[in-house]
This record gives structure tokens, sequence and C-alpha cells, in this order.
């Protein structure tokens, strides 16, 4: 069973995840934000309840649908805002952009722009982990696209042989992209591959957080134990176009129906019949999550963009541009 103070600390960290990205969309409508984003809106809760699953020095790979993973590991809104804006206070110094957020300290492995290729460096840190005894554990988030692709086959298999402590988790919102899954999957549960590499599969309610969460624990703690990885696959669903700002939704008549699972929405409900908060309380912390996203959006926006001599180069590489 959940406690009381994780059930709200849910709540406090799905409302930042939703309006971190509803801002960062009206900020790339204004121009603010260039280039490409990818939001998160109604997959929090596989984001935040997979990540509290793990411990502080744990690793964690993400995809480029991320700003809930990294706010649930504990990075900072400011600094992530501002890599979004190209500020030099960002993660990456402003260098990066939103697609290659990295923080060693936080043990956030980086996102990456080619599917699936966050996978086997993950399992990477788990190997690494195993070798050094650290007891750590990888968690590895990817979406369903990306199990069409090789590496996913190699590097599970890999880690299955040599027993890594690492947690697979499959984003499963059932669109690579534009693509349905439906019609580039030979069966309608991913989970069903973990069967091929001898490792445990689950199946998670995605717009659930307290199951993605213990789903997950269950994953990490056996990954902890020494008993190898797990794929976990979370059915969730995103409520905007695949990226961008003003695209149109694969299928807003599917998006309707999901829309009456919202993540949010539902976490709200539990804890309103639990008798855990307050209506009164929940407006109290949704204006406290507004403020902070407003306050990283100010942050950013009044930080310089980077020179070239915030440019580090590793000695012997070339220097030219």
């Amino acid at each position: 069973m959940v406690e009381k103070d994780l059930l709200l600390e849910m709540m406090r960290l799905l409302y930042l995840a939703r309006y971190f990205d509803k801002k960062a969309k009206a900020l790339c409508a204004e121009r603010v934000i260039g280039g490409v984003i990818h939001f998160g809106i109604g997959q929090e809760a596989t984001d935040i309840g997979a990540v509290l699953a793990l411990e502080e020095d744990d690793f964690l790979g993400n995809t480029h649908r991320g700003h809930g993973h990294e706010i649930a590991k504990g990075a900072d809104m400011r600094f992530l805002m501002a890599e979004l804006m190209g500020r030099k206070t960002g993660y990456s110094k402003g260098f990066g952009g939103d697609i290659h957020i990295f923080s060693q300290e936080l043990g956030l492995l980086g996102r990456n722009g080619i599917i699936g290729a966050k996978i086997p460096i993950a399992t990477g840190a788990a190997f690494s982990a195993k070798y050094r005894d650290t007891k750590q554990v990888a968690l590895v988030f990817f979406g369903d696209g990306a199990v069409n692709q090789g590496v996913f086959h190699e590097t599970l298999n890999m880690a299955a042989i040599w027993k890594l402590p690492i947690v697979y988790v499959c984003v499963n919102n059932l669109y690579a992209a534009s693509t349905p899954a439906a019609i580039t999957h030979s069966t309608p549960d991913i989970v069903d591959k973990a069967l091929a590499y001898n490792m445990p599969g689950k199946i998670v309610d995605g717009q659930d957080v307290v199951a993605v969460y213990d789903g997950v624990s269950e994953a990490v703690a056996r990954a902890r134990a020494g008993d190898g990885p797990t794929l976990i696959e979370s059915k969730t669903y995103r409520f905007e176009s695949h990226c961008g700002f003003s695209g149109r939704h694969n299928n807003p008549e599917e998006l309707k129906v999901w829309k009456q699972r919202d993540p949010i929405v539902l976490h709200e409900g539990r804890l309103l019949e639990e008798k855990l908060v307050t209506p009164d309380e929940l407006e109290t912390m949704k204006k406290d999550a507004t403020a902070q996203v407003e306050e990283a959006a100010t942050f950013a926006k009044e930080s310089p963009f980077p020179g070239m001599e915030d440019w580090e180069v590793t000695p012997g590489l070339r220097t030219e541009l």
C-alpha cells in the first residue's frame, strides 16, 4: 500500500509535469522556444510513477518526450526551461536543446534523437553498476516504435544473459509518431516479447500513477537483488500531436475517449475519495505548481544566451565551426 506522503508527492509531480509542458507549449507558440518539442501531456502517470520507484543514485534513460521523467528525478525546472530556450543556464548550457538534456549528478543519461538508441546506453549503465557492485539500477523509457528496432532485441537478450540490473519501460501510447502500433506489431501486447528473453514481463495501466509505481517498484527490487531485467509495458496515451505546438492529433475521436482517463483527474479522484485531501488543498497544490513553472519560465527568459567562450571542447578535437 502506498503511503499518504507518497500519494501527495505523486500529485505534486503530476501537476508540475503537466503545467511545465503546457507552459512550454505556450512559449513555443510565442516563438520564445524554437525548434521541435515533444510534450508528454496525458502520459504523466507513466513518467512519474516509474521514476518514483528509483533511488536517487539510480540511472535513468529517457525519451524525447521526457520532461516528466526529468522533473520526477529531481531536475530543476529553471534549468530545464532554460535549455529549451537555448540559454546559458540550461543543463547543456543551451547548446543541446530539448532533445539532449543530460545531468550526471541526477543520473540522467541524456536523451537521444535516434529511436531506440537509449536502450543500449542505459543497459551499459546497468552493466557498470553490476561490474562495480554498487547495487544501482538503471531504468530506460522507450516508445512502442523502438521495439521494432533491432537494438531492442539485441540488448534485452544480452541483459537477460548477464542478469543486468535494469528495467525496460515501453511507453506504449499506440503511435510511433503517426504510425499506429496496431499495424506494426504482430501482437497487441508488446510485453509478450519478454518471453523470448526469459525475463518477466508486466503490463501496467499507464494512466494510473499508483499502478505504474507498484509494477515498476517490483521490477526495480528484482533488479537490485541481482535477479536481472524486467520488461514493463505501460499502456498510455499522449493528448498532443507527436511534436510541436499546433499539429493535429492522429485520431481526435480516439483522443476524446482517452481523455476520460486523464491521469491528473484519476489521481485527484483517488485522493478525494480516500479523504487524503480537500478540494481546497488540491487548488493550493495547483497554484503552487503553476507558480513554480512561471518562476522557471521567468528565470529562463532572463538568462543570457551562450557564447563561444562557453563551448567546451575535448583537447585534441577540432574546434573550427
